[in-house]
């Protein structure tokens, strides 16, 4: 693959949030204002370079059968340091944030990267498909939250939008809202795409990072 497909892969093709639905609970949690997308986008990609460089340089010395909790204890070293710096740096980011910022530890997009990329390819492979992936996710959230906030608070970013201020609809700042543009941003990729980001066979077993888990690949402590 070549290096430019394996950055742009994961802000269309395989979009975490709108193609391979990675991600949906922070990505509908915190999307209710821009600035907490952008803010939330940064972290995870940070998180998702730092534990992709990590993995990919120690890939082949980490043991087979403990590489899932080294994993474990990678992503969640830099979620810490994630979340440090937020607080440190940017107080009300973190208190918008709240428990999304940890959460950022268990968040699916780290860890399919990780047993699907990272933990297969160079180190150079694998910081582009973290920046590629990051701004995926960082994009996917963005929109969202666009839509959500200009309708919902008749704002963006925090400034007033004229006629919007005073006419807003409050049900794009609740679940329902936020699930409304999610399956709606979803449904314009798909059309864009022609329903093509992603081939169905790519949903497979092979290419899932719990399969191994489950016991679904055969030849590493599963069954056939």
């Amino acid at each position: 693959m070549s290096k430019i497909k394996t950055l742009t892969r994961g802000i269309i093709k395989e979009n975490p949030v709108l193609v391979l639905v990675l991600g949906a609970c922070p990505a509908l949690a915190v999307s209710t204002q821009a600035e907490n997308a952008i803010g939330m986008g940064a972290a995870t990609t940070f998180v998702l370079l730092g534990s992709n460089i990590v993995i990919s340089l120690l890939r082949n010395i980490i043991p087979e059968k403990v590489r899932i909790p080294c994993y474990i204890i990678l992503i969640a070293s830099f979620t810490v340091l994630a979340e440090m710096a937020v607080e440190a740096y940017a107080f009300s980011l973190h208190q918008s944030l709240g428990i999304f910022l940890p959460l950022i530890a268990v968040n699916c997009i780290i860890f399919a990267r990780a047993e699907m990329f990272a933990s297969k390819n160079r180190m150079v492979d694998s910081v582009l498909d973290a920046l590629g992936s990051g701004a995926g996710f960082t994009l996917a959230l963005l929109a969202i939250a666009t839509i959500r906030e200009i309708f919902g608070s008749g704002s963006w970013f925090g400034l007033p939008l004229p006629w919007l201020s005073d006419n807003n609809a409050a049900i794009f700042t609740l679940a329902p809202g936020g699930f409304i543009v999610f399956a709606c941003l979803i449904a314009l990729v798909n059309k864009v795409s022609k329903g093509q980001a992603i081939k169905r066979n790519d949903f497979g077993c092979q290419n899932c990072p719990s399969a191994v888990a489950c016991g679904k690949i055969p030849g590493k402590g599963g069954e056939s």
